[in-house]
Formats: C-alpha cells, sequence, structure tokens
C-alpha cells in the first residue's frame, strides 16, 4: 500500500477557492483505478491548512494519478499557498487494526 500526504498553506483570501478546488476532486479521484481512500481535512488550530491523505494499491496506481489532469489541478494551486506543496509518500509494507492494539492496553499495569 501507499499513503500519500498533501499538506496545503493557503492565502487566508483563498481559502474559499482552494477548499472547492479539493472538493470538486474528491469523488472523482475515489473512483480511480487503485485509488483505496482519499480523504481532505482543514486543520483545526489553523483554517489556512489543509491536508489531502490518499491510500493506493500500487506505486503504478499512484504514478497514473499524478500524471493525471486532476493531480496537475492540485499542482496548479500554487499561486493560492502561501507555502510550496508538501508532498509525502510512504510505501507501507505492514499494517495492523484495533486487534494490536488491545493485547497491549490488557498488559497495562
Amino acid at each position: 500500500m501507499i499513503i500519500v500526504r498533501i499538506a496545503m498553506h493557503v492565502f487566508p483570501e483563498k481559502r474559499k477557492e482552494v477548499f472547492q478546488t479539493l472538493l470538486s476532486m474528491i469523488q472523482s479521484t475515489g473512483k480511480e483505478r487503485g485509488c483505496l481512500s482519499h480523504h481532505v481535512f482543514r486543520d483545526i488550530e489553523d483554517e489556512n491548512v489543509f491536508s489531502l491523505i490518499d491510500e493506493w494499491e500500487t506505486r503504478e496506481d499512484l504514478d497514473q494519478h499524478i500524471r493525471s489532469a486532476k493531480f496537475g489541478v492540485l499542482l496548479g494551486t500554487k499561486s493560492l499557498l502561501c507555502e510550496p506543496l508538501k508532498i509525502q509518500i510512504f510505501t507501507v509494507s505492514d499494517s495492523e487494526r484495533i486487534e494490536a492494539v488491545n493485547p497491549v492496553r490488557k498488559n497495562q499495569k
């Protein structure tokens, strides 16, 4: 699995424009081949900071998304940002769920 985190710090007067752009991308990105999830978040302490978090089945699926016009639109928001986009790509070889938490909590003293 591949996880992508994109952080965007927008100019306050451009917040609505960026938010509308991100909303327009949510459904279509989620339907792309290999997209497991696609979420947009706004920071609770700074309403001008947005984060996008995507999960992809393979790097090839992600690369196809990066080549898309939709991703180009995202890159095109740079003039609306106070800082450059921060993009992190994580390759996950293993993941655990709540079942991993319960035994650890039971061993608490």
